[in-house]
């Protein structure tokens, strides 16, 4: 957190960064609490959605979020091939809501009982995980553990579609989907994947995506800082601000980079499940509209996601901005102080 140079300031409870600034088993005891809060959602909400969800309207028309996601994995599906969610439907939701309390004892026995800072616990492996931000090889370290983590992801979602399969609109039904690992259309679609429409270059993507981020993290663990650390590569620049800025710039742009994906695109998001593509407008800001009518003045799946996204990921840019402003000095009072000084003078003239 930003102290404006002085050591001793002190936060209130509702500072939450405060809390964990410098000090790395408070950081992880929030990561899990944060995961756990993650999984009760979407455990709670899948419930929340089957119990609600009406089979006689279609699911793209209902106001669903859980629900369509699973759809499109090709889970919750009778005989028939008609959606009905059952018990595969339920059990990813109780499968969450118990992982919820797993992370949610852990964020709390990592707050209360483990150390407030990894390096001054009594395990040595922990101690690799403490935060210190003018030793890049600690920092490389963490960071090579992250993008390994991303790319295991990559590879259960590839091989999910390849053993189990998941729903193609192009045929209307659940088929499994061999990845297509072709570098010149994964180049290529870096420029239009907004009309990506085939499953095969989608797995084809992520597979290539996890190559790269476990290379890139195997490298990152194993390597160390070549030459003097100067601010080009971090020296003097990196803190939990800092870290915190860049967090908030990336989930912002892929929030952005979702609403449009899901406000167009028919194959990754189906219309049976998320309802027809919308329309971009402009007011004050740019939104999302259907291009259907539906009864009672009722929203898509696709309307709901896109604009909540579009929203969420300007607001996490803006906060971004505000973090990576603090963290590189800039002091806000500045700003205050001289509204309050253009205030002053307004009223000494009158």
């Amino acid at each position: 957190m930003q102290t404006y140079g002085n050591p001793g300031v002190t936060y209130g409870w509702w500072a939450g960064n405060s809390g964990v600034t410098n000090r790395s088993g408070k950081f992880i005891a929030a990561h899990a609490a944060h995961t756990g809060l993650i999984a009760f959602w979407a455990g709670a909400f899948t419930l929340f959605e089957l119990a609600r969800f009406d089979p006689s309207v279609p699911m793209g028309h209902q106001p669903l979020i859980a629900l369509p996601h699973l759809a499109a994995l090709g889970l919750g599906f009778d005989e028939t091939g008609a959606f009905v969610g059952g018990t595969a439907v339920v059990s990813i939701a109780v499968v969450h809501l118990v992982l919820s309390m797993v992370y949610g004892a852990g964020g709390l026995m990592h707050s209360l009982l483990f150390s407030g800072d990894m390096q001054e616990s009594s395990v040595p492996q922990a101690r690799k995980f403490k935060l210190e931000w003018d030793n890049p090889d600690n920092q490389t370290f963490i960071l090579g553990h992250h993008l390994i983590f991303f790319g295991v992801a990559c590879i259960w979602f590839v091989e999910w579609a390849r053993i189990h399969g998941i729903y193609d609109p192009a045929v209307g039904a659940i088929r499994q989907v061999e990845y297509d690992l072709n570098l010149s259309h994964i180049w290529d679609h870096q420029f239009d994947f907004l009309t990506i429409d085939s499953l095969e270059d989608v797995m084809g993507g992520h597979a290539f995506l996890a190559f790269l981020e476990i290379t890139g993290g195997a490298f990152h663990i194993a390597t160390k800082q070549v030459g003097e650390y100067t601010k080009f590569k971090g020296s003097g620049l990196l803190s939990a601000e800092a870290i915190l800025s860049w967090s908030l710039a990336g989930i912002g742009w892929m929030a952005v980079v979702a609403a449009f994906w899901c406000a167009q695109n028919t194959t990754v998001y189906p219309v049976e499940w998320f309802g027809e593509p919308l329309a971009l407008k402009f007011g004050i800001s740019p939104y999302w509209i259907d291009t259907v009518d539906l009864p009672n003045g009722a929203h898509t799946s696709r309307a709901w996601l896109s604009n909540v996204h579009y929203y969420f990921g300007f607001f996490f840019i803006q906060g971004h901005l505000w973090h990576a402003l603090r963290a590189m000095g800039f002091d806000f009072k500045r700003v205050t102080n001289a509204l309050s000084n253009l205030d002053t003078a307004s009223v000494s003239l009158k």
